[in-house]
């Protein structure tokens, strides 16, 4: 579940497809004003979303399905009710029938990755890539994560991204911004402390490989 969260929340952040996403935006923010009225949690609602994305992620078949055009609106309801209406709240099927009569099924996947984003903001967490030569160790990870909620006022869910041709630096990315200048100086300890164990990685692989 995580994973999938994960995945499309950063998907979400950097998708070029800003038609769809403001579609998609419109029924998200719809779907979220169904749950608060109706007293529920608005977390809970939204993993609920989730568990469809990754049932429709891991089925190009029901996937397909869903947004084909040369299937109506009432047969791909049929088919919803066949397949999932056991397993999720009255109010997620409801929603599901709309969108599905305004043939938007298309852009379920597009839909939820704006509810999570919805979700952060709610709670102040924000994405935030940073790609480095080799893996950040969980402590290091621990300390970038401190120093960063301090500057960006925010909980930061990082993603690290391995380039080996990152040696150099420190390459982070917040929404649409890269910074790799002023942000790094205010990081200085730990971009050195990261610097230093990636040129140890790679000169111990080196060494590895000249022994064979």
């Amino acid at each position: 579940m995580e994973n999938i969260a994960q995945d499309s929340q950063f998907a979400a952040e950097y998708s070029t497809n800003v038609d769809v996403d403001q579609i998609a935006e419109v029924y998200a923010a719809a779907y979220l004003n169904a749950v608060k009225n109706s007293n529920n949690s608005v977390e809970k609602a939204v993993e609920e979303f989730a568990s469809l994305a990754n049932i429709l992620q891991s089925n190009d078949k029901f996937n397909a399905l869903l947004a084909s055009a040369m299937i109506t609106a009432e047969e791909k309801i049929t088919l919803l009710e066949k397949t999932i209406k056991n397993s999720v709240s009255d109010l997620f099927m409801n929603f599901l029938k709309v969108t599905a009569r305004r043939n938007r099924l298309g852009i379920l996947n597009q839909i939820y990755q704006q509810t999570r984003i919805a979700l952060n903001k709610q709670h102040k967490r924000i994405p935030v890539v940073i790609t480095t030569a080799t893996e950040i160790e969980p402590s290091l990870l621990k300390t970038l994560s401190e120093k960063l909620e301090k500057i960006i006022g925010g909980k930061p869910i990082i993603r690290n991204i391995i380039d080996p041709s990152a040696i150099g630096g420190l390459i982070i990315r917040i929404g649409d911004t890269v910074y790799d200048a002023s942000l790094q100086t205010q990081l200085n300890s730990v971009r050195k402390q990261i610097i230093e164990k990636s040129a140890q990685e790679i000169q111990t692989k080196h060494n590895n490989f000249q022994n064979e």
